[in-house]
């Protein structure tokens, strides 16, 4: 890794997530649930480039971000997971798409998850990144709760259908 420009948080954050891919694999890891190569490939909306997928998976690993371990369904295939760390953008990565809805024109069926977590608050995003710590960390469930993600999912296939 080159040496940051400055010691500053947000040049540090920025340096770290501020090419468009990184956040984007991120997102469709963190509310798609695609935590395969091929399923982050053939699955964004955006249409990454293999090679480009390859060298942000990397890029991730090194940063501490997802980490990457063979899938045990599949000798050729890894499965990756989000860390801690990257789980604990769920904060950030609801107010980029509450700003998003405000000022940009997004679609209805990609921008429901973004109202609902919005709407949803501090309290929703908790339990949504507890979640994502069961997914990806092996964290014990905690019982009694509605599943955020199952949610999340419904309302953008509802949105969407809707729409066609």
């Amino acid at each position: 890794m080159t040496e940051p420009r400055s010691g500053c948080p947000i040049n540090l954050t920025l340096e770290t997530l501020g090419d468009r891919w990184s956040l984007v694999v991120i997102r469709d890891m963190m509310f798609g649930n695609r935590r395969h190569f091929r399923v982050l490939l053939g699955e964004s909306e955006e249409g990454i480039a293999s090679n480009i997928l390859a060298d942000r998976l990397r890029k991730l690993q090194e940063a501490g971000l997802v980490t990457r371990a063979d899938d045990p369904s599949h000798k050729q295939k890894a499965i990756y997971s989000l860390t801690e760390k990257a789980i604990q953008l769920v904060p950030l990565l609801v107010q980029m798409g509450a700003w998003g809805r405000r000022h940009l024109p997004v679609t209805p069926e990609l921008s429901i998850r973004a109202q609902l977590l919005e709407e949803g608050g501090p309290e929703l995003w908790a339990d949504f990144m507890d979640e994502l710590r069961v997914a990806h960390l092996g964290a014990a469930p905690k019982p009694g709760r509605p599943s955020v993600a199952a949610r999340l999912l419904a309302a953008f296939e509802a949105t969407r259908a809707a729409g066609a």
